[in-house]
């Protein structure tokens, strides 16, 4: 499947990633610029994404720690996302991610 991230300087990469990885680990194999130093037990809101608004909806929703988390999040949105929480599936395939500023 493929992901796509927009950067913080609007640049753009695809990247192919493998079923049930987790988008935070793409993201940084990608050299994005997430920390994720809690390694996904929601303890940061450290690898906080913006997802395309066309895209939010095809996600599992938020559960209500992560909810917890984007309210400490730097430059939240109504789309954004933990990328620790978010495990790929084909039904992601095309995703779009921006880098918060």
């Amino acid at each position: 499947m493929i992901v796509h991230f927009i950067g913080r300087d609007g640049t753009t990469s695809s990247v192919v990633a493998d079923d049930g990885a987790r988008l935070l680990d793409v993201a940084q194999a990608d050299g994005q610029p997430l920390e994720g130093t809690c390694e996904g037990d929601l303890a940061c809101a450290t690898c906080h994404v913006i997802v395309d608004a066309a895209d939010f909806a095809r996600l599992p929703p938020a559960t209500e720690d992560e909810e917890d988390m984007l309210d400490l999040a730097s430059n939240a949105t109504r789309t954004s996302r933990l990328a620790c929480q978010i495990r790929l599936t084909a039904a992601l395939d095309g995703l779009t991610v921006r880098m918060p500023g």
